[in-house]
């Protein structure tokens, strides 16, 4: 088992050496977080709550970027024990959370050790088990490919650490390097977050709970999707129609003022509300640009949301039945 005891062996930037610099600042708002006595001063105590709820970023970059790396070389504990340690903490942070906003500084004050205890805990766990494992098991080849993934979620420091390795950012959709895949990639076509078949494509527009249509750049219509209870009626004879026709004579003069804007770079999106059949109909318009920022054309999206907008609460994934 690899000795992580000193993290000066670590070179900057790698994924464990960031966890460690991330241990300093979590030690430091435990520390403070605890000194704080909520009844007499509730702001500092929530300043310093809201800055120790950005570990949130590292709850995610462990279950959505090393777990599956280790979970690849047959190791699963992490993804089922650990991560229920996480929502574990989650609930807390919720719970306390909800205290701040009744201003209830008693519950406040009995619940923080259990959040800090835990905190700890989880760290010496990773610590111990999780981090020292992670570099026995992974190569550096994997290390490189996770880091790159760690970009788009983020971590708790103030700056982004130092890249890993030493080169130029590579944004994932513009990374075309060749990887060992758990599934097959025949027939599949590389997009820019992953691998699809036509068939999957044609199956995610069709189950997608909103109307789509795109128009291209010479203001005809190349696509729709044919989803179950569409808002909006579609049918294959206005695929390489223009889209002026495609609009009640009263709305058409709006569009093509939307579409104009679009093209000149001045608006990229637009959006709108109706009643129609009894039902709340949320309309978008959005400006696709390729990545030199040119007109690339107009997504149309329509979304029927009369029953999202009388939804109340919260029901998580726990209660599903």
């Amino acid at each position: 088992m690899n000795d992580i005891s000193n993290t000066t062996t670590l070179p900057e930037g790698h994924p464990v050496q960031i966890y460690f610099q991330e241990n300093e600042i979590i030690h430091a708002l435990l520390e403070e977080l605890s000194a704080v006595n909520p009844e007499d001063d509730l702001q500092k105590y929530t300043n310093i709550f809201n800055q120790l709820h950005t570990i949130e970023k590292r709850f995610a970059r462990k279950e959505n970027q090393l777990f599956p790396f280790l979970e690849k070389k047959g190791w699963n504990g992490p993804s089922q024990g650990m991560w229920s340690f996480h929502d574990n903490l989650r609930e807390q942070f919720r719970l306390i959370q909800y205290y701040l906003k009744m201003n209830n500084s008693e519950k406040i004050s009995i619940n923080t050790p259990f959040l800090v205890n835990g905190i700890d805990r989880l760290m010496q766990m990773e610590e111990a088990v999780l981090f020292p494992n992670a570099l026995e098991l992974l190569t550096e080849a994997d290390w490189i490919e996770m880091r790159k993934g760690e970009e788009e979620i983020g971590w708790m420091l103030s700056q982004a650490p130092a890249p890993y390795p030493k080169q130029e950012y590579i944004h994932p959709s513009e990374d075309f390097t060749k990887r060992e895949m758990s599934f097959s990639l025949e027939n599949t076509s590389h997009y820019d977050e992953g691998y699809m078949t036509v068939e999957q494509v044609n199956l995610l527009f069709k189950t997608l709970p909103l109307d789509l249509t795109y128009v291209d750049e010479n203001d005809k219509v190349i696509f729709y999707n044919r989803g179950e209870e569409r808002v909006f009626p579609r049918s294959a004879g206005i695929i390489g129609r223009e889209v002026k026709f495609c609009h009640p004579p009263k709305s058409v003069g709006t569009v093509l003022k939307i579409l104009d804007e679009f093209r000149k770079g001045t608006q990229n999106e637009s959006s709108f509300w109706i009643n129609y059949k009894e039902r709340l109909i949320y309309i978008r318009y959005f400006a696709v640009r390729d990545a030199d920022k040119n007109y690339k054309g107009v997504i149309e999206m329509s979304q029927d949301i009369t029953d999202i907008k009388k939804i109340e609460g919260e029901k998580r994934l726990l209660d599903w039945e």
